[in-house]
């Protein structure tokens, strides 16, 4: 069951969040069918999660159909998923204090929002966060026949609302990456309180500049 758990791509890599940031409710921007959510409660169940996905039918088929309902509610450990379902860029919802995590997993069409590529947006992102928390994100940079116009322009909108706290490493061969806000921590001792699964790729983690 626990290898089940496991998906093998950029999902799993969002559990890596938790030793880094600190106590309180993690947001999940884009909750999907809960993927990343089912991981990072199966490895830190004490953690309160925040689900916001925009689409309500998907949300439906995933507690009929991949058990999403096992995560909604307070489980014995104090930790457990709410859902709400909006736009993940209102602050609406927002406990009080902030979030100490924020993942993000925003796509459309096969293509991450464009309000990703909006330093405004990292702004507002960033005063969602409770003090010392981090955003994570995933994102795919599109190819462009002539030039580079698109490449890294999420990681420089970020690195403008988080000037020299922006980290990043690639996931795959083709275009996946993955960034995550603040100070680089060092990566031995993060990478050793994480299930070895995790550690070599934490051990991949590099500052942008």
């Amino acid at each position: 069951m626990e290898d089940s758990m496991w998906v093998g791509y950029y999902w799993d890599e969002f559990s890596s969040l938790p030793p880094i940031i600190p106590e309180g409710p993690i947001a999940i921007f884009g909750l999907g069918g809960g993927t990343a959510a089912r991981l990072l409660l199966h490895l830190w169940p004490q953690r309160e999660l925040i689900g916001f996905e925009i689409d309500e039918l998907l949300i439906e088929k995933a507690r009929k159909y991949l058990g999403l309902s096992e995560l909604e509610g307070e489980n014995e450990h104090g930790g457990g998923l709410k859902i709400h379902i909006g736009d993940a860029f209102s602050d609406a919802n927002d406990p009080d204090g902030g979030f100490a995590g924020i993942v993000v997993d925003l796509f459309s069409n096969a293509e991450v929002l464009p309000e990703l590529h909006e330093v405004e947006t990292w702004l507002k992102l960033r005063k969602r966060l409770k003090p010392g928390g981090r955003i994570m994100i995933n994102f795919v940079e599109k190819r462009k026949l002539h030039g580079d116009q698109n490449k890294h322009n999420i990681l420089r909108a970020m690195s403008k609302a988080f000037p020299g706290e922006v980290n990043w490493r690639k996931i795959d061969r083709i275009n996946n990456k993955m960034a995550f806000t603040g100070p680089l921590p060092d990566l031995q001792k993060w990478s050793q309180a994480l299930p070895e699964r995790l550690q070599k790729g934490t051990l991949e983690w590099k500052a942008f500049d």
